[in-house]
């Protein structure tokens, strides 16, 4: 077991706290720092900060058995002793920078766990996939006649289309994004050389409308209500734009 009596609790901090998770505190150790997270609410959120993080990678990354062959093989190379083996400070150290390595994944897991941030993110993946491909519409027209009967028999309803060429957001075509296992209709629009995805997703689907959502790696995105169903502006453009095209889509008849 290893003290903390005597080690000053500066930018060790973070290693006695992962030391006293894992139980490798010792009684007199453990009582010490339990009164020092007390005491300190850096200290405790620092605590409940790592708790989560540990939980998260105990969640999503199942220890695997180590093959029999690699085991003889790291035997064989550090020499096996019946002494039992105890954690030292480096070895904290070096834990303490796996874990920060793998936070950004745990973040990312994190973000995705909760309903509304992963339903944002299954509409910027569809945003993404389309910048990406050869062309980011399934059909391609200005021509709003021609766009919303190219929904008929594919969903359950068309969405609204607009002409907003006049306003400066011309009318590109029209694409089926997946929303929570649902084919969902996407209206692209131009400003410039960017892009603007606008999908229509029913209150069915369980997306709840959000006033001002925040960015989504690196894109901007605007929604807004019209009876049972929400529209979801996603682009790269500047947010003000976002929503002057927003607000000449909402008025357009």
């Amino acid at each position: 077991m290893v003290s903390i009596i005597q080690k000053p609790l500066d930018e060790n901090s973070d290693l006695l706290i992962h030391a006293y998770l894992d139980g490798e505190l010792d009684a007199a150790g453990i009582l010490a720092l339990e009164q020092m997270i007390g005491a300190n609410p850096v200290l405790a959120d620092k605590a409940n900060a790592i708790r989560v993080l540990q939980g998260t990678l105990r969640k999503e990354f199942q220890p695997e058995a180590i093959p029999l062959s690699l085991k003889k093989r790291i035997d064989a190379a550090v020499g096996k002793s019946g002494r039992p083996i105890r954690p030292t400070w480096h070895l904290m150290a070096a834990s303490v920078v796996a874990a920060m390595a793998l936070s950004s994944s745990v973040t990312w897991l994190a973000l995705r766990s909760s309903a509304p941030n992963i339903m944002l993110t299954e509409l910027v993946d569809g945003h993404m996939r389309a910048l990406s491909a050869p062309q980011p519409t399934d059909m391609v027209s200005s021509d709003r006649h021609t766009v919303k009967p190219w929904f008929t028999g594919k969903i359950p309803q068309s969405p609204k289309v607009v002409d907003l060429a006049g306003e400066g957001f011309p009318l590109v075509g029209a694409r089926i994004d997946v929303f929570a296992k649902t084919p969902v209709p996407t209206l692209v629009y131009g400003r410039r050389r960017h892009l603007i995805s606008l999908s229509a997703v029913s209150a069915a689907e369980g997306m709840p409308h959000t006033a001002s959502p925040p960015p989504v790696n690196g894109y901007n995105i605007v929604s807004w209500n019209v009876g049972d169903t929400t529209y979801w502006a996603l682009s790269d453009l500047n947010v003000t734009e976002l929503r002057e095209f927003a607000t000449l889509f909402q008025k357009a008849s």
